[in-house]
């Protein structure tokens, strides 16, 4: 199980550190996200999902900004199937409908700033020979990036017609240097520890779950783990239930410096192929 870290305390950056580097993954508790603000915006979300005006805001392949409709969503890497849900990328720059703008920008900044401080943690708890990997500092590596991203995915009720073998999302790694998670409206996100096991990750909003990307793995050396998680089908209990989630990916700008192989931007259009969105 995973022991949740007072965001608040005195040794909070420590412990937290700490649990990326064994596990990939970190649970805050404690920690200032307007719950009122993020269960708004899953409502206002899934209202949108259930209307037609979506498909106004198709995603561009450039860009990767907008809305993904189920046949567009991504396949995990060695998935055979594509996963189960529809999902809207949020920059501050790109495409969102009106009504849902200031709110999405609200919490983006919320969440952006808890992300800054965390990978400040990062950063200043790094032993010394890990940093030295480091092409700058990691905080230096999202000044002035307009990467970071908010997904808003809604994982829709089952409906019996799923293709065999397909899950809300199958296993996978983010690519990004950290991933911020609130609780989701429902369950169904599992993490796979260093023995093979699957866990259930807490889904109360009490909890925050946060996991390191393949970037900052990349960046650090392979030093911080990016930790395989995945979201599996609910039970029959709430098959009919919609599942909302929105995870902030905090992202190094392009012309970052990750290893002798990659900068940011080689890295990001890698992965996206190997997804089949790009």
């Amino acid at each position: 199980m995973f022991e949740a870290i007072d965001f608040k305390a005195k040794d909070a950056a420590q412990a937290f550190v700490s649990s990326l580097k064994e596990t990939g993954f970190a649970v805050l508790k404690n920690h200032p996200l307007n719950k009122t603000l993020v269960d708004n915006l899953y409502q206002a979300w899934l209202d949108f999902y259930r209307s037609a005006e979506k498909y106004q805001f198709a995603y561009t392949q450039d860009k990767q900004d907008g809305y993904f409709a189920k046949n567009k969503a991504e396949k995990a890497k060695n998935a055979t199937q594509q996963d189960i849900k529809e999902y809207f990328h949020y920059y501050p720059w790109g495409q969102c409908p009106d009504v849902l703008k200031v709110q999405t920008q609200a919490y983006f900044e919320q969440a952006s700033q808890l992300a800054q401080t965390l990978l400040n943690w990062v950063e200043n708890q790094s032993p010394p020979e890990v940093a030295q990997a480091y092409s700058q500092k990691l905080s230096d590596m999202i000044k002035n990036s307009d990467m970071t991203m908010l997904r808003i995915l809604h994982y829709p009720p089952m409906t019996g017609d799923e293709a065999p073998g397909s899950i809300r999302a199958a296993a996978h790694e983010d690519i990004n240097l950290l991933t911020i998670l609130p609780a989701a409206s429902e369950g169904g996100l599992q993490v796979k520890t260093l023995n093979g096991e699957w866990l259930d990750v807490p889904a109360e909003f009490g909890y925050l779950i946060v996991n390191t990307g393949d970037m900052l793995q990349e960046a650090s050396a392979h030093y911080f783990p990016s930790t395989t998680h995945r979201v599996i089908n609910p039970s029959d209990r709430i098959q009919n239930t919609s599942r909302i989630s929105m995870p902030l990916f905090l992202h190094a700008r392009p012309d970052v410096v990750l290893s002798e192989q990659y900068t940011a931007h080689k890295y990001l259009i890698e992965r996206l192929k190997e997804l089949g969105v790009y």
